[in-house]
């Protein structure tokens, strides 16, 4: 790790890296994910979904499945309530819940190919699937509009009669557009027609699915009292609860949401899509029903990143020093409002301190499943193209790209492009330790004694970071451990980097802290695993409660010393008597006597806390280029990150390995492959062609610290910033070996052997 402050705070356990505390149960397999959820009556529930891409629903007949033996409930759009229309912010999304309820199910209008028509509930899977089949579905099929030229076309279908959209503040009916913005500072225009040196680029990034490994799965009872509960494996059940309300039109206090292993998510995990279809059949068949998706569903009927278009133009003086930027943002929303250009927007010029800058942003439905956040959603697409046109000015500047960079990053103080100022961030000193890194120290040969051609790439990237609303409850336990309710669903270790922040401030090992990701009825309010907020949000609960706890042993041993609590002293886990050096007790000490000196301690602590004070990475990659099959590979990858406080360095280093490897997968295969008709045509793992450990090197990790001067322990959200660079930086690193720029994703090989075919035929 670099230390940016030339030392280290003494912690004893914040920095080390003790086992998970879930990692027993998740090893000999027994923590309880969705599909391993059991109930007594347990029944199964299968969703019918739309083999069109853009379809009016003419009528529904379900009368013969309902009869198919073994059956106990059939639904359709019809067993809805019709929902408001209510924006409801999920995490990394704000939704509009009229949307999310005829998302989970189409009522007249199916929008794409995997849209849920019906739902049946069934004795097994098998059954419920075969009586699926039996449901009539009549159709009239309508011409579907599958990327944002389509969509924006004069005449194009309309997809969503009712939408209104938003246009520069413009109210526009009767479009496709539903919301475009603009961000401006400067004298765009006119200091950009002076400058030097300027290249414009326009890119198009294909959407890309999560790739989580665990299917979504929901299990519900709905009792005669009018009480849901469910059982589900999603980043927020505070979330789940508040949207399933809001779909059913019932208040929240009468459902209680219990949140289950979760085997991934990334984002795409925040939207309902089974809970409240549980929920219905449970109440139609007086049974708990559970759904778990196949994985084709998961494709066709879960929300990937957005597919963009964007247009990128920057000029520099002839020093290389940035003058002005324009960018031009184009996101497919799916088939309704709301993709992820405004985190994109926020991103996209965030890593550079550019005071001249106009970007206009566009989100705009298409006839494609919602889309969902994936991992510092909008930021990979926005950096691609922003990172792809400075590669291309250090070119023609003859600068070396790390040299450029720190020439224009941004720094504290400075004004992002969007408005706000930027806090204390950590951009140059993720440079400075690339630029000093062995990888780039490294010379590499460019020509392989095979004929493979070899190029290095450079990017960086800016993730805002998360903070809201958290609530940790710490209870002492008579043996001097402690446990811990949090309402933080764990996805990448958040059990362990949560309960090492109380651990630190009682002085004692991790181990001591018991945690439980408790339920909804039993822990105060928690806003969902996203936005890289946990460790650092839900960390500074746990700090404040453990603080409390503290202070109250303190009072504590004052009555067992019978002197006054401003002369107890505590530190690593004991307390002394400023007066009377021969006074010592150690925690479990204080603990045993707490019947007799005031009853049980226990503390709770809620945070809203601020943005986590942004995230900046460089990534260092160098790829390998088979001319004759046009396969690239990468051999080296070098990520380098602003940690802040690295609360669990394995858990850093595991989030900053994650975010690349699924960065490589996004620039070289993964890709939806839509027909002209729709239909995903690579719905499965095998051919949907997610990195495997034999596509990937070793990625080496650098943390960064640079401390955030909003937490106790200086944390900044790690999880995102890591996928930010990583397709720009394979891309730019392509076009070093083959001096050939790629503007569209992925860069599979029938795209490397077309643009080399391309290059032989113009020269």
């Amino acid at each position: 790790m670099v230390d940016t402050q030339g030392k280290t705070a003494e912690y004893t356990v914040i920095g080390t890296r003790p086992i998970r505390h879930d990692g027993i149960d998740k090893v000999i397999g027994r923590a309880i994910y969705g599909a391993d959820f059991k109930l007594p009556g347990l029944v199964h529930g299968y969703v019918l979904r739309s083999p069109h891409a853009h379809a009016l629903i003419k009528r529904i007949d379900t009368s013969k499945a309902e009869k198919f033996p073994g059956v106990l409930a059939v639904m359709t759009g019809a067993d809805m309530p019709f929902a408001q229309s209510k924006m409801e912010d999920i995490g990394e999304e704000i939704v509009n819940i009229l949307y999310t309820s005829d998302k989970i199910m189409a009522r007249d209008k199916a929008l794409y190919k995997g849209h849920p028509v019906a739902a049946v509930a069934a004795t097994d899977l098998n059954t419920a699937a075969e009586a699926a089949k039996l449901i009539n579905v009549e159709y009239e099929v309508l011409t579907p509009v599958l990327n944002v030229d389509e969509a924006l076309a004069p005449g194009a279908p309309i997809l969503l009669p009712d939408l209104v959209g938003n246009h520069m503040s413009e109210k526009v009916p009767n479009t496709n557009l539903a919301r475009s913005f603009r961000h401006e500072f400067g004298e765009v225009d006119a200091v950009m027609a002076q400058c030097a040196v300027v290249v414009e680029k326009e890119i198009e990034v294909g959407s890309a699915h999560q790739g989580y490994l665990e299917p979504q799965s929901s299990t519900a009872t709905w009792n005669p009292d009018g009480r849901i509960t469910i059982w589900t494996s999603m980043q927020g059940h505070f979330g789940a609860r508040s949207q399933t309300s809001g779909v059913l039109r019932i208040d929240e206090s009468l459902i209680k949401v219990v949140p289950l292993e979760i085997g991934g998510g990334f984002g795409g995990k925040l939207s309902v899509y089974l809970e409240p279809i549980a929920a219905i059949l449970s109440k139609k068949s007086a049974r708990p029903v559970k759904i778990t998706l196949d994985r084709k569903a998961v494709f066709e009927g879960t929300g990937p990143a957005p597919a963009a278009k964007i247009k990128v133009k920057l000029g520099c003086d002839a020093h290389g020093r940035l003058q002005a930027g324009i960018a031009d943002m184009r996101y497919e929303a799916g088939a309704y409002p709301g993709s992820s250009v405004g985190g994109g927007s926020m991103s996209l010029f965030a890593c550079y301190n550019i005071p001249n800058t106009r970007i206009e942003a566009y989100d705009v439905v298409v006839n494609k499943p919602k889309t969902a956040a994936y991992r510092a959603p909008g930021a990979p697409q926005s950096t691609f193209a922003t990172e792809s046109v400075v590669d291309e000015l250090c070119e023609k500047l003859g600068m070396d790209p790390i040299e450029f960079r720190l020439l224009n990053a941004a720094k504290e103080g400075d004004r992002r492009a969007d408005g706000p100022l930027l806090p204390r961030i950590g951009g140059i000193e993720t440079l400075q330790a690339a630029q000093a890194s062995p990888h780039y120290a490294s010379k590499l040969q460019k020509e392989t004694p095979d004929g493979k051609l070899r190029g290095r790439g450079v990017a960086m990237g800016f993730w805002f970071n998360g903070g809201n609303r958290s609530t940790v409850t710490i209870n002492a336990n008579n043996d001097g451990t402690f446990s811990l309710a949090e309402g933080s669903v764990d996805i990448g270790g958040t059990r362990t980097s949560i309960a090492m922040q109380a651990a630190e401030i009682l002085g004692l090992p991790a181990e001591a802290i018991r945690p439980v990701v408790a339920d909804t009825e039993s822990v105060g309010y928690n806003d969902s695993t996203a936005g890289s907020r946990t460790t650092y949000a839900s960390g500074a609960a746990a700090a404040a409660a453990a603080q409390t706890v503290l202070d109250e042993f303190k009072v504590r041993a004052a009555k067992i010393w019978d002197i006054p609590e401003d002369q107890v002293l505590a530190g690593k886990g004991n307390f002394s008597s400023s007066s009377d050096p021969s006074l010592k007790l150690s925690i479990k000490d204080v603990a045993k006597a707490l019947a007799r000196t005031g009853g049980p301690v226990s503390a709770s602590a809620t945070t809203n806390m601020q943005g986590g004070f942004a995230g900046l990475a460089t990534h260092i990659v160098d790829v390998e280029v088979d001319a004759e099959t046009g396969k690239v590979d990468v051999i080296r990858y070098t990520a380098v990150q602003d940690a802040g406080k690295a609360i669990h360095p394995a858990y850093v280093e595991g989030q900053m390995e994650g975010g690349a490897v699924q960065g490589i997968g996004w620039a070289l295969s993964e890709e939806y492959y839509m027909s002209e008709n729709g239909a995903m045509e690579n719905a499965t793992l095998l051919d949907y062609r997610m990195p495997t450990t034999l596509d990937v090197p070793k990625i080496e990790t650098i943390i960064v610290e640079v401390p955030n001067p909003n937490h106790p322990f200086g944390v900044r959200g790690v999880g995102e910033t890591p996928i930010v660079p990583t397709l720009a930086a394979v891309a730019n690193a392509v076009h070093d070996a083959l001096g050939i720029r790629f503007p569209k994703t992925p860069i599979k090989p029938s795209r490397v052997l077309d643009a080399l075919s391309q290059t032989t035929k113009s020269g």
